[in-house]
C-alpha cells in the first residue's frame, strides 16, 4: 500500500483521517466494495487539493484505476459493435474522466450513479461520429475491417499496395465481393450536414442539396440483405417465392401448380415470411438496438 502525503484537510466523512488514506499498488485489484469506500475517502482529498499538481494527478489517476469497472460495465452494453471492444473502453475512459472531473462528493450522489450515464455519452457520441452512415450488412462491415488490416500487412511485406486482385487471394473472396467491401466502405463515415457544397462558402448546406428519398434505393438494399436469406432456403421454399412474387400468381394458383391446398400455401408463405423476417432483423441489429427492415408482404390474394 502507498501511503498519501500528510496534509491539514478535514476527515473524510468515512471516519477515516485524510492523512491515513492508503492506496493499493494495484487499484484495479481492488474489490468493488472497497473500491467504492476508498473513493469517497480520494474524492474528498482531491478537492483539498490544488488542481496541476503532482498529488492532484496522483489522486485522479487512482481514481480512474479504481472505478474502470464503470467503463467495462458500460461498454458491455455494446459488445456487438462493429468496433474494437477495446476502442470503446478507450473512450468510455475519457468519459469516466470527465465524470470525475464533474463530480461534487459534497452532494452526497454515489460516483457509480452520477458516472455511468457520462461515460455511457461518451461511447454513444463516438458511435455517432464514427458508424455506418447507412446500413451495411454486418458480413460486410467485417470484410472492410479484414481489408484495412490485411492491406497494411501486405504493403509492408511488399514494399508497395497490394492489387484488388492480391488482397482479394489473400482474404480467400471473390475480387467482386472484395468491390462490394469497398463500396460498404464509403458508408462508413457521414458528411455533416452543416458541411457547404459548391465552391465557394454560400454553396448552401448538404441538406439542401439532397434530393427526397428513394424507395428505389431501400428497395435494393433491402434485396441485398435478402440474398444469402433465400439462398438458404429450401428448393420448395424459394419456388413458391418465384411463383408468388416473380411470377405473381395467386395462393389458388400457386396450390394448383404444385398440388396443393391454397390454405397449404398460405401457411407456407407465412412461414417462410416469418423466417426471412428474422434474418433480416438479425442482420440490421446494431448494438442494443435493431432498425426495423421491411421484407413483401403477401396480400393473402387467392
Amino acid at each position: 500500500m502507498t501511503p498519501l502525503p500528510r496534509d491539514t484537510a478535514d476527515p473524510v466523512h468515512t471516519g477515516l483521517p485524510v492523512d491515513t488514506i492508503e492506496i493499493p499498488e494495484n487499484p484495479l485489484a481492488v474489490s468493488t466494495d472497497d473500491a467504492r469506500s476508498l473513493s469517497v475517502a480520494l474524492f474528498h482529498r482531491l478537492r483539498s487539493l490544488a488542481e496541476g499538481t503532482a498529488e492532484y494527478s496522483y489522486v485522479r489517476n487512482t481514481l480512474v484505476e479504481l472505478n474502470l469497472s464503470l467503463v467495462k460495465y458500460a461498454a458491455r452494453r455494446f459488445r456487438n459493435r462493429s468496433e474494437p471492444f477495446e476502442d470503446i473502453v478507450q473512450v468510455g475512459t475519457i468519459g469516466l474522466i470527465k465524470a470525475i472531473n464533474r463530480y461534487d462528493v459534497g452532494r452526497g450522489v454515489e460516483f457509480a450513479t452520477f458516472a455511468v450515464p457520462t461515460i455511457t455519452g461518451e461511447m454513444k457520441r463516438f458511435f455517432r461520429d464514427t458508424s455506418w452512415s447507412v446500413k451495411v450488412p454486418r458480413r460486410l462491415q467485417e470484410l472492410r475491417l479484414d481489408m484495412a488490416k490485411s492491406c497494411d500487412a501486405m504493403e509492408q511485406d511488399l514494399g508497395r499496395r497490394p492489387t484488388d486482385h492480391e488482397l482479394a487471394e489473400h482474404l480467400g473472396v471473390s475480387d467482386d465481393a472484395l468491390a462490394e467491401g469497398r463500396q460498404a466502405a464509403n458508408c462508413y463515415v457521414a458528411e455533416s450536414l452543416s458541411t457547404s457544397v459548391g465552391q465557394d462558402s454560400d454553396g448552401g448546406s448538404l441538406p439542401r442539396s439532397l434530393g427526397t428519398e428513394e424507395e428505389a434505393y431501400r428497395r435494393i438494399e433491402d434485396l441485398e440483405t435478402l440474398k444469402p436469406l433465400l439462398t438458404a432456403l429450401g428448393e420448395r421454399d424459394r419456388l413458391v417465392l418465384q411463383l408468388r412474387f416473380g411470377d405473381e400468381l395467386t395462393q389458388s394458383q400457386i396450390g394448383e401448380r404444385l398440388g396443393i391446398s391454397q390454405m397449404h400455401v398460405s401457411r407456407l408463405l407465412s412461414r417462410i415470411m416469418a423466417k426471412l423476417r428474422a434474418g433480416m432483423l438479425e442482420d440490421a441489429r446494431d448494438g442494443e438496438e435493431e432498425t426495423q427492415v421491411q421484407v413483401p408482404e403477401d396480400d393473402g390474394a387467392h
